[in-house]
Formats: structure tokens, sequence, C-alpha cells
């Protein structure tokens, strides 16, 4: 498939915060192998961990948080939204579109990171 065609996206999703492990790695797995099913290449995914929410959702005040860069035809986002409305597990979920200074934006962030970790 031609990479013309693919948008940048970026997902960030929250967990419900009493799923196990092994079963938020299997949601992480399930939506990335999603978009590639789908036409898209994953760029990036962090599995951010349980976190503080701002405000209580569903009378939970943390949330497994995990992000994911990738780019994809535009038609995946909705199909995508359709899955995710049928997971319970999924308590909030944001796409954004990125633009090309936001994916420069990101991949300075990650090498930089890197950077970091190897010194």
């Amino acid at each position: 498939m031609a990479t013309n065609n693919l948008q940048s996206y970026e997902l960030m999703v929250i967990f419900t915060p009493v799923l196990a492990e092994d079963d938020f790695k299997n949601a992480q797995k399930k939506f990335a192998d999603f978009i590639k099913d789908n036409g898209g290449e994953i760029v990036h995914q962090n599995a951010m961990g349980l976190r503080s929410l701002a405000y209580p959702i569903e009378k939970k005040t943390t949330g497994l948080y995990w992000l994911i860069e990738y780019k994809a035809p535009t038609e995946v986002n909705a199909k995508m939204e359709i899955q995710m409305n049928r997971d319970e597990n999924i308590m909030r979920r944001m796409v954004t579109r990125l633009d090309k200074y936001a994916v420069e934006y990101n991949a300075k962030k990650r090498n930089k990171g890197a950077e970091v970790e190897t010194v």
C-alpha cells in the first residue's frame, strides 16, 4: 500500500485500573493489530501504566494509560471507534491527527529520551 494516503495519528487510551497486567497487554495488542490489519503501521507505543486521573471517571481515580502513534488511512479511525465503544475496559480515548510538525516533535522527543537512557 502506498504510504501517500496514510495520515499520522496519536491515540491515547485510558483503560480501567482493575485490568490484570496480561489483560492490559492483550488490549494493547488487540488495537495495535487492528491498525496493522486495516492497512496502518505502528510508529511508536508507550504503555505508561497506572496514573492518577484529573477527575474521577466511573468512580475511579486512577487508570492505565496507553499511547500509540501510528499511520493509517482515515477510515481506520471510524472502524476502530466502533471496536473501542464495544470494549468495556476503556474508560476514555482520544485520537489526534498529527501534522508534520507534531510528527517531528514526537520523533525528537523519543530520540532525546533514548540518548538520555543510554548515557
